[in-house]
Formats: C-alpha cells, structure tokens, sequence
C-alpha cells in the first residue's frame, strides 16, 4: 500500500531540457526559424539525453553529438545510450554489432568510453550512465534520484536488447530492480511501457509490458525516453483517478522557445503531485522518416530539498 501522504516539506523548482534520438543529428543554424531543435539549445538545470546518441556508433559520430551537448547550457548532462550506439554495448559489439556493422573499421572501444567517462566529459557536467540508479544533487539544493536504463525489447538484432517475454524491472526477476514508490523521482530509458508514447506508423503499440508494471510501482514524478520516432509527445497520468492527458503543443511558441515547455512545479497552477501522477516524455528527435524535426521538451517541476545538505 502506497503511503501517498509522502511529500517533502520543502522543494525547489528544477527545469529539464529533455531529448532522445537525435542519430548524429547537429543542431539546425540559430537563424533557421523553420526547426525548433536548433542552437542553442534553452538553458535548464538538467539535460537528459534518452538514448540513440548516433546512427552507427562510430567514434566521430559520438565526438559530434558530445561537442553540441557539452556546448549546452545546464549543469548536469546526464546521457544514456541506445539501440543504435552499439559500441557502447561491449558484449553486443563484440558477438554482432562489430560484425554487421562495423566490418571494414572496427571502433576502439576504450576510446569510445573514454569520450562519455574521461575527463572532458566531467568538465563538461556530462555523466554517462548504465543501467542502474544515482542520486544527484544541484547547485539550486534540489536532490534527485533517477533510475536508468538503456535496455529495449529486441528490436531487429540492434544493441542493449532483451526478450519480451524477460521482465528486466520488477523485483521477482530482474538484477537491477526499479524500486517501489517514493524511491524513484526521474525514469530515463531508452524504451517506452507499453501504451505510453510507444504506437508506430502502423498503429502497433511496442512499448515493454514488465517496465509499465514498474512504473505503475515506482509511481516517479518524470519518465523521459525515445526510440519510438513516431510516438513523440508527452502524457499526465493519474494513477489514483486512473486518467490521462497530452499535453498541448502550440506550433508557433514551440519554434521561438525552441523546444515545447510544460510546466508542473507549484506555480504552474497544476502542480503535479508525486505519488499519485507521473509526467511521462518521448523526446525523441527524429520523426518516422528520420528527419530532425521534433522538438526539445522542457519540464519545470519540484524536486525536493534535503535540509541540512
């Protein structure tokens, strides 16, 4: 039984810059008022990168999306990889993805690493994670606690895969468990549940059925991922009323803000409530055709003050 009474006695309005699948993608010139996703990006907080950094998992193609985000202006860039970064999978690589896709210039993966582990990236504020959980706190006193995963249903033979019928999430089965609510305030995957953001072109939901009972457990304030083009957009869920909504997207701010703004902190007028709704985000850059052109999202939500620290 959830004790939905939890709520820090003080919190502290973060923002969110949020983004996924951009496949190599560099920002569109800051003079291209047709694209949303161009520089620079809006200044936040925290950028969280979903997943499908490049197209291949080449090293210059890693080079060229790690220039544009330690250009970003946030504290902390938090990235996860993807379906498409194969060498960042060293057990894939090494079994398939070298073999099928890097054949004529295998990719030394020590250097690959080093671009989102070495030096650089912590000058940067870049922090590349695994699947597992960290908690961070903000020069703004905020402390958060995120759970990630780069891990999808297998999907055609590409990286970071596992059954569908493998429950990755949930306790009875899984290494690294998501844990139950209050644990948890940001999800970041690379793959969406089932039925969130997840339907394709040809109206097939193929989101993970064991990560929507996760979620349905960890109940966080933000689950942010990609991988389904298609499914771009953001969704409130109340888990008590057992309703949800998209959020709106107007056009014309959208490209002058240069990503779409949701705002659920207290001064928005509908605070979101952590415990009984979550704010769930694909952020993925490409559309179906793979083309750049969805936009950023960024999120203004509460997160918790730990007194004393």
């Amino acid at each position: 039984m959830l004790d939905l009474k939890f709520q820090p006695a003080n919190t502290v309005k973060t923002s969110f810059l949020i983004i996924s699948d951009t496949h190599s993608a560099r920002l569109f010139p800051s003079n291209d008022s047709e694209h949303a996703y161009r520089s620079p990006f809006p200044p936040a907080d925290v950028l969280l990168h979903a997943g499908d950094l490049t197209n291949l998992g080449y090293i210059n193609e890693y080079e060229a999306i790690f220039t544009m985000l330690a250009a970003a202006e946030a504290e902390l860039k938090i990235v996860i990889a993807g379906n498409h970064d194969i060498s960042l999978d060293l057990e894939y690589y090494e079994l398939t993805g070298k073999r099928r896709f890097h054949r004529n210039m295998s990719e030394d993966l020590d250097v690959v690493r080093n671009i989102w582990t070495g030096e650089e990236a912590k000058k940067a504020g870049i922090v590349y994670l695994e699947e597992g959980i960290r908690t961070f706190t903000l020069r703004n006193e905020a402390r958060f606690t995120i759970y990630t995963s780069p891990y999808q249903p297998e999907f055609c033979d590409w990286a970071f895969p596992y059954e569908r019928d493998e429950d990755r999430f949930n306790p009875a089965s899984a290494n690294n468990p998501i844990p139950s609510w209050p644990a948890i305030d940001i999800l970041l995957t690379h793959g969406p549940p089932v039925g969130i953001l997840d339907m394709t072109s040809r109206g097939k939901k193929v989101g993970c059925e064991h990560l929507l009972r996760a979620v349905k457990r960890c109940r966080p304030r933000l689950h942010c991922f990609g991988h389904i083009h298609e499914g771009w957009g953001a969704k409130r869920i109340n888990w008590v009323e057992e309703t949800s909504a998209e959020l709106p997207v107007e056009g014309q701010k959208v490209l002058n803000d240069r990503c779409v703004r949701a705002d659920v902190s207290e001064g928005s007028g509908k605070p979101l409530r952590f415990g009984d709704e979550t704010l769930f985000v694909n952020a993925a850059i490409m559309d179906v055709r793979n083309k750049p052109v969805n936009a950023p999202w960024r999120v203004d939500l509460d997160l918790p003050v730990m007194a004393g620290e």
